[in-house]
């Protein structure tokens, strides 16, 4: 199916809404049955029925359905944020017994599930370097059951690689899931690649707007059927009708947004690459990233991160210089409309916690739909007081 098909007409069956444009937020907790046979007819799947909006609406279900498609997956579900999404996925493929085998420095949330909840009911973990096979293959044990994946991850962008981590767990009878939020399903379709499940932090690029917290879980309908009548329904970690409208609202420009913010990151990286008092950029779509190939074989463009290493000797030069920016927020996050900044100085001397084990010199950038060279004239002012 084509991508502006998905963005703009799947799933919008218009004669039934008055012929708007718009589909409707139904805004309702509740639908009521005629008959005695029609109720009883729709708990033989909560999943397509609409009887309580905990389970299914009419307005996510729209939802539902562009997004499986953008995954080039058979069904979605749509959570109330990307690590709910991450946790369902997770804790629907594990028992008590069972091992987990994820990537080096997955995202802070994911972490904390692997290391600190799962654990309480006899889940292990082992995090290995992706970037080598042969180090995901050596962390498999006898009980391992899911492999879980973040490529690229979210601040260094280590990818893995897709094909041979599905071959391989799938050799071994073992689940892959992925967070695919670095790239968006614009840039890379992990289950073209063999993978089961992907998830997503939809917040970001999806909804592109920073005004919605979503999550995403895309596979086949069995494993969505699977999570969804335990882990889903139990947990109860749904989006609000309102919320699944804006998100639909965020993706008819999607591929705008998204291409814009990478072909912007791109020149900004170049510029940031040749400067002087920049020690390092890391960004996948540079020719000198280490994984650059594996990068164009599975990647159809970058987003709109990147991240530099300044030449700086000391962290109150990198905080003079994040005090000089002018045209870049300070938060988290990314995929909206604004440029952002992420310095890891930040995550120094905070009370009551550990030093980052990140480098100080290290700032993730998020370049979002400004001008690019007015964001550059930003940076070079900046620059100068190093």
């Amino acid at each position: 199916m084509h991508l502006s098909d998905i963005l703009t007409h799947l799933g919008e069956d218009r004669e039934q809404y008055f012929n708007a444009v718009a589909p409707p937020i139904v805004q309702s907790s509740n639908f009521a049955f005629k008959t005695l046979d029609e109720f009883r007819q729709a708990f033989t799947n909560e999943l397509e029925n609409h009887i309580y909006t905990r389970g299914n609406n009419p307005t996510v279900a729209i939802l539902r359905q562009k997004l499986a498609a953008l995954e080039s997956a058979e069904d979605a579900l749509v959570l109330a944020s990307g690590a709910g999404a991450v946790a369902n996925a997770v804790i629907a493929n594990v028992s008590a017994g069972d091992h987990v085998v994820c990537v080096d420095a997955p995202y802070s949330w994911t972490k904390i599930l692997l290391t600190k909840l799962l654990p309480r009911f006899g889940v292990t973990y082992t995090f290995v370097d992706g970037r080598d096979i042969q180090h995901i293959e050596n962390a498999i044990q006898s009980n391992t059951k899911l492999l879980y994946l973040e490529s690229p991850n979210s601040l260094t962008f280590e990818l893995q690689d897709l094909e041979a981590c599905a071959n391989l767990a799938k050799s071994k009878g073992i689940i892959t899931c992925i967070d695919n939020s670095y790239c968006s399903p614009v840039f890379q379709q992990p289950i073209k690649h063999g993978i089961d499940i992907v998830v997503h932090s939809g917040t970001k690029y999806l909804n592109g707007h920073s005004d919605v917290v979503v999550g995403v879980i895309c596979s086949s309908k069995e494993m969505i059927q699977k999570i969804f009548d335990t882990e889903f329904m139990t947990l109860g970690g749904i989006i609000s009708p309102h919320d699944a409208w804006l998100v639909m609202r965020g993706l008819r420009t999607l591929e705008l947004r998204v291409k814009r913010s990478f072909e912007s990151a791109f020149k900004i990286a170049q510029y940031l690459e040749s400067h002087p008092k920049v020690e390092k950029v890391v960004d996948t779509w540079l020719p000198s990233f280490p994984q650059h190939e594996l990068a164009k074989k599975q990647m159809l463009g970058a987003g709109g991160l990147l991240s530099i290493y300044l030449k700086a000797d000391s962290i109150e030069k990198v905080e003079a210089f994040f005090h000089r920016l002018q045209r870049f927020l300070l938060a988290v996050s990314w995929g909206g409309h604004e440029s952002l900044v992420l310095p890891s100085a930040g995550f120094y001397n905070i009370p009551g916690r550990p030093d980052s084990t990140t480098p100080w010199n290290l700032l993730r950038f998020y370049i979002g739909l400004e001008d690019p060279d007015w964001l550059i004239e930003d940076l070079e002012q900046a620059l100068e007081i190093i």
